[in-house]
């Protein structure tokens, strides 16, 4: 077994690379404190290869984990957990503290591999970097507060509650936040004084590990995190685990369901972010310079693919042409390019075959009679080294109708669908008609009526007059088939910890026999 303890990717070599000419070698599994390559008793290895979005060239290959490393990897998040939740809240504080300042240390490191690995803005990957660590400095405050309530009974009895870890917690990633989504499962997960063996996503694997090297550098305990690398079998075999507690998924719906047939196995504990479908509304009376800057941040971010992404805009009759004028202006000034420039706005698509689905979905609009006022085609850079990546246009769809399919289904890419309406019933009748429930957005000047509407929407989240900010105190989850469970905030702890009991009884117990 090859073990590695030197950094994934040196600083040095980092601030050299740039798009097109990045590659790596090293093993990306890392357990017990070290990385190193899947056990090797493992199955047929299978690998898997990864493409930089933005050029098209493979990056790396990386072996799948197979059963034997599985369990490994859970034996050794379990030794760990023996040791790191018997800490008080404050110890493991004080860990967690050093990590946030680590990642905050290597902030550039962490964005640089993140804008090749997902083809995403380095603009954008420095703020996911920012919200990372303040997830794990937020919950590093929390671990020291953790406590239960004592409970006065007749007879001077009382009893208490004990807020208690859950054991092993398996973290299974998205493509499009890497390394953020591995610090909103881990940070709760440890401050309440779990383990995690964590699964990024294989278009996606890199940045987990600089993470797994930062809470070692942080004072961990070997195995408090783990990666293990795989796609849809590791994913199978960590929700198979009886050695697991709790599993946290960030994906798609047919993806969670079938986790929480798996789960439902060993009645394991589950929090489940899945995709959206979420309607903006924007009413005649808002502020329309913010409203286009709404729905630009609703729709445009990380080249569409996000999963609370406000890609139903409703837009008030009376404002409609106006809104359609400056949101397809501001959309064809989005500047895309090399996701290492400055001044990129917009990168590429994670693969070619999610470019391939997004386009037909623009296609399909199209035949069932949707308007494309911009974009909606491919992207080919003007320098050689792009003219192979994943790039498209960003779309504003006109004349779109609630049962389209570019409305109805879930497109996870630049393509925003614009819908009049008239009235405030029948926009909330329009906007909640979807199985899905992430998030949703309201603009309007009225504040009686956006508290309204932020009741009466069926959503996890609303945002008021903004869209898709997410600090870390507030809670973020999904209603109906969009998920359960919330990441972030105080309601996070809730769903890393189990709540005991403890009577104690101050008296003589009174017995019938």
């Amino acid at each position: 077994m090859e073990i590695v303890r030197s950094r994934l990717i040196p600083a040095s070599l980092l601030r050299a690379a740039s798009t097109g000419a990045f590659q790596l070698k090293e093993p990306l599994n890392y357990r017990h404190g070290s990385r190193l390559q899947p056990c090797a008793g493992d199955g047929d290895r299978r690998t898997e290869r990864v493409h930089e979005p933005a050029s098209g060239r493979v990056i790396c290959d990386f072996i799948c984990s197979g059963r034997q490393e599985i369990d490994l990897a859970v034996q050794s998040a379990k030794e760990a957990y023996t040791t790191w939740s018997r800490l008080s809240g404050l110890e493991r504080s004080r860990v967690l503290l050093e990590a946030a300042r680590l990642i905050r240390e290597q902030k550039e490191d962490i964005a640089i591999v993140e804008s090749i690995n997902t083809g995403k803005p380095i603009t954008e990957s420095r703020i996911d970097v920012d919200t990372a660590w303040q997830a794990v400095e937020y919950y590093a405050g929390v671990a020291g507060t953790l406590a239960g309530q004592h409970i006065q009974l007749s007879g001077g009895s009382f009893a208490y509650t004990r807020k208690e870890p859950l054991g092993v917690c398996v973290g299974i990633g998205a493509w499009n936040y890497p390394f953020q989504i591995a610090c909103w499962k881990s940070a709760p997960a440890l401050a309440c004084g779990n383990a995690m063996v964590f699964k990024p996503s294989p278009l996606t694997p890199l940045t987990a590990v600089m993470l797994a090297e930062i809470y070692s550098q942080a004072g961990a305990p070997k195995g408090l995190f783990n990666v293990v690398q795989g796609s849809v079998e590791t994913g199978n075999l960590l929700c198979a685990s009886k050695g697991v507690a709790k599993i946290s998924f960030t994906g798609s719906v047919p993806t969670g369901i079938k986790i929480m047939e798996a789960a439902a196995k060993t009645v394991k504990h589950l929090t489940l972010e899945l995709g959206g479908k979420s309607p903006l509304v924007i009413f005649s009376d808002c502020d329309l310079e913010n409203a286009v800057r709404g729905a630009m941040l609703a729709n445009f971010l990380s080249q569409g693919e996000v999963c609370s992404n406000g890609t139903r805009v409703f837009v008030q009759k009376d404002i409609l042409s106006q809104f359609l004028e400056k949101v397809v202006a501001r959309t064809n000034g989005i500047k895309l390019g090399d996701p290492l420039h400055k001044d990129t706005q917009m990168g590429a698509l994670i693969s070619k075959p999610h470019l391939d689905r997004v386009l037909s979905y623009v296609e399909q609009a199209k035949v069932q009679g949707a308007t494309v006022l911009c974009g909606g085609d491919v992207f080919v850079p003007d320098d050689p080294k792009l003219q192979d990546g994943y790039f498209m246009k960003p779309c504003v769809l006109g004349d779109c109708r609630d049962e389209m399919t570019c409305v109805a289904e879930e497109i996870f890419g630049p393509v925003m669908s614009v819908l009049p309406f008239d009235t405030e019933e029948e926009v909330v009748q329009r906007a909640n008609n979807t199985d899905l429930g992430l998030a949703a957005g309201v603009f309007t000047r009225d504040l009686t009526r956006a508290h309204r509407l932020a009741a009466a929407l069926e959503v996890g989240t609303c945002f008021i007059n903004n869209y898709n900010v997410t600090p870390i105190e507030m809670p973020f989850g999904g209603y109906k088939m969009s998920g359960f469970g919330k990441e972030n905030g105080i309601a996070a702890i809730e769903y890393y910890t189990q709540l005991k009991s403890v009577y104690v009884e101050m008296g003589d117990p009174e017995c019938p026999f």
